[in-house]
C-alpha cells in the first residue's frame, strides 16, 4: 500500500515539474520572442549574455508627395511608396538602449497626379508641366527608384516591449524617374512611359525619423534635394510619410 502511495506521489510530482517547465519555457518565448524573426541571429544561435538587436529588416509604407511648385498638380490619396531596408545595428550603451545603425535601402515612390503631366522642354535640358489633354480619361504617375545608404542614431527604452525613437538620413542614388500615363477608350487601355528627363538630380540626401513601439512606428522622411537638377525645371523635393514595420 505504502510503495503505491509512494509511486503515485513520484508520478504526481513529475507531472506537475514537467507542466511547471512548459510553463516557464511558454514565458520564455512569450518574453523573449515577440515577433516573426525578432531575435534572429544566423545560423548559430545567441549567446545568453549578448545584447539584443532590434529594427534590421525595415519596410516603410508611405504616401508619397511633394514640397515646392505644386500650383500645377494636386496628388492622389493612392500616391503609395515603399522603403525597403536592411541595417545592420551597432550597440553604443549597455542593454542596447542607445545604438547606431547603416545598411542599405531602396525607395520606390509613385505619386498619381491630376491635371498636369511631366514632361522635358523642346530642347531636352530642363523638365516642366505639359497642358496637353486627351479625350480619353487618364491615370498620370510620377515614379522613380533610388538606392541609398542609411545612418541613424537609435534611442529606446529597456526590454523587449519598448519605445524606440530613430533619427537620421541617407546618401544615394536616384537610379530613375519616369511619368507613365494609363489611358483607355473604346479599342483597349493604353499604358506609355517616359524616361526621358535630361535632368533628373542623380544623388539624393534626405533626413527621416521613426517613432513607436517595438516593431511598429509611424514614418516620415523629407529629400533635401530636388527631383530635377535645371534651375528652369519645376522644383521639387520628395515628402514620405507612413507607417514602419521591421521583421526582425
Amino acid at each position: 500500500m505504502f510503495k503505491n502511495v509512494f509511486l503515485f506521489l513520484a508520478l504526481l510530482t513529475s507531472i506537475n515539474s514537467i507542466g511547471q517547465q512548459k510553463s516557464e519555457e511558454s514565458a520564455h518565448i512569450s518574453r523573449f520572442k515577440p515577433g516573426a524573426m525578432w531575435f534572429y541571429t544566423g545560423l548559430r544561435p545567441a549567446k545568453l549574455e549578448k545584447v539584443r538587436k532590434y529594427d534590421r529588416l525595415i519596410f516603410d509604407l508611405t504616401y508619397s508627395t511633394f514640397s515646392g511648385d505644386l500650383k500645377v498638380f494636386k496628388n492622389k490619396w493612392n500616391s503609395i511608396g515603399i522603403n525597403t531596408s536592411f541595417i545592420r545595428e551597432f550597440p553604443i550603451s549597455s542593454g542596447n538602449t542607445i545604438s547606431f545603425g547603416t545598411g542599405l535601402t531602396h525607395s520606390l515612390f509613385r505619386v498619381e497626379t491630376t491635371g498636369h503631366l511631366f514632361a522635358p522642354d523642346s530642347s531636352y535640358t530642363y523638365t516642366t508641366h505639359s497642358e496637353i489633354q486627351t479625350f480619353a480619361p487618364e491615370t498620370r504617375f510620377l515614379i522613380g527608384n533610388s538606392f541609398s545608404i542609411p545612418l541613424e542614431f537609435r534611442f529606446r527604452t529597456k526590454a523587449w516591449k519598448h519605445i524606440k525613437f530613430h533619427v537620421g538620413g541617407k546618401i544615394g542614388y536616384q537610379a530613375n524617374i519616369y511619368s507613365k500615363v494609363i489611358s483607355e477608350d473604346k479599342n483597349g487601355k493604353y499604358v506609355a512611359k517616359d524616361y526621358s528627363f535630361a535632368d533628373i538630380n542623380p544623388w539624393i540626401y534626405s533626413a527621416h525619423m521613426r517613432l513607436g513601439i517595438r516593431n511598429w512606428a509611424i514614418y516620415g522622411s523629407y529629400n533635401l534635394n530636388t527631383l530635377f537638377s535645371n534651375r528652369a525645371s519645376t522644383q521639387l523635393n520628395l515628402l514620405q510619410l507612413g507607417i514602419s514595420i521591421s521583421l526582425f
